[in-house]
């Protein structure tokens, strides 16, 4: 996949519109996780050390279109100044006088904050009359916010199509992570896909098993297959309605050529809690009045091995209830497993989505990954097959 970096800009003295991603956790107007304003800080230096002058765009929460005071951007002012070590103008405006008259007047080292986009209708419709307004307002476009990518907007797509356009470092990041990952991967490929629901992660699987040597499933989605299987599943969490399709995901797999690895051994409980009693139990002794809620160590030490013979690692979601142990001892033990064949460079390893990312991260491995999305619904889309419309534009402008 190709597409510009800031480097293939000409944007020395010129205003940058930068669409970032400030959508960030709030507690009574302060900013309580400043992840997603530290990760821009690279691309903001990078405009400004090319002579760029950036101006900011992101939307906050879900205002449908209407100015809404809870959801101004003014409320990140403070924390954004604090990672970016200077002053930031905000304006309270994203197009119109307001905002025209504050780009104009911008000094070669300082930074614009515009009002949320999606104060405006014409943001989420992707309206050219709202982009066209936008675009007036700089030179060139750099699009940082690869978690808003997967929605055709104004400031996402539409801009990307009137502007010279370029990827932000985390979007270059996020790119080439994932090309690593599925596009032009390191073989063999090795997918851990977990979580509660088959029917939520479909074109996931279907997508998966087409492109990956090894699909390990986990989680409550595993049973599932468990069940489609003709196993007993107590009363654990499944999708009883889905078995059928599970035996076509397996039947497809089959037919590719992708190996799927499901459970051997099972943590049960008569309980759902911290602490409960639990038996490990081979997959064909679960009893009718226990639920499975974790992978069992002989199946962590089958994925163990797969991972050792693979290349690249793409991760989507827990094996277990890592939330409450000792239920995350699967997930903990398969992420550092992971995490030390990275360090040793044997392992390419991407993973994203908000439970993997707070699994990996109480299993103390997320700095070791090679790489971790926060992008959350982008990712998925992207792991699903499906074009992002936000990179589909910048892929165009490198055309």
């Amino acid at each position: 996949m190709k597409f510009n970096r800031i480097e293939d800009l000409d944007i020395d003295g010129k205003v940058v519109l930068t669409r970032v991603d400030l959508n960030v956790p709030m507690d009574n107007g302060v900013v309580t996780d400043t992840t997603r304003i530290d990760k821009i800080v690279p691309t903001v230096k990078a405009i400004q050390e090319a002579g760029g002058k950036p101006v900011l765009l992101a939307h906050f929460d879900r205002p449908k279109g209407q100015r809404v005071e809870s959801m101004s951007l003014q409320q990140i002012v403070p924390a954004l100044e604090s990672a970016l070590g200077q002053k930031v103008t905000y304006v309270e405006e994203a197009v119109g006088g307001p905002a025209k008259r504050a780009v104009a007047a911008m000094g070669t080292d300082d930074i614009i904050l515009l009002e949320n986009t999606r104060f405006y209708e014409g943001e989420e419709q992707n309206d050219p009359t709202f982009a066209a307004s936008l675009a007036a307002l700089g030179s060139a476009y750099v699009n940082d916010a690869f978690s808003a990518a997967h929605r055709a907007h104004a400031s996402t797509e539409g801009i990307a199509r009137l502007l010279p356009a370029a990827a932000g470092k985390l979007m270059e990041a996020e790119l080439d992570a994932l090309n690593a990952a599925l596009g032009d991967p390191q073989r063999p490929v090795v997918a851990v896909v977990g979580g509660a629901k088959v029917s939520t992660k479909l074109e996931l699987l279907g997508n998966l098993v087409e492109k990956v040597d090894h699909l390990v499933i986990g989680g409550g989605m595993a049973n599932t297959f468990l069940l489609a299987k003709g196993a007993e599943i107590g009363k654990s969490l499944a999708e009883r309605d889905m078995t059928d399709t599970a035996l076509e995901i397996l039947d497809k797999a089959e037919k590719a050529g992708c190996q799927i690895h499901l459970p051997v051994d099972l943590v049960v409980a008569r309980e759902f809690k911290a602490n409960a009693d639990f038996e490990i139990l081979p997959d064909e002794e679960c009893a009718p009045d226990v639920m499975i809620l974790d992978a069992g160590p002989a199946t962590v030490d089958a994925i163990t091995g797969v991972f050792e013979n693979c290349r690249t690692l793409i991760w989507n979601g827990p094996l277990g209830a890592f939330e409450i142990p000792p239920f995350d001892a699967g997930t903990n033990a398969a992420a550092q497993a992971a995490a030390r064949l990275t360090r040793e460079g044997r392992l390419i390893s991407v993973a994203g989505g908000g439970d993997t990312v707070a699994a990996l991260n109480k299993a103390g491995v997320a700095d070791d990954f090679t790489f971790i999305s926060t992008a959350g619904g982008a990712f998925l889309e992207w792991m699903e097959g499906k074009e992002l419309p936000g990179v589909a534009a910048l892929v165009d402008a490198r055309r």
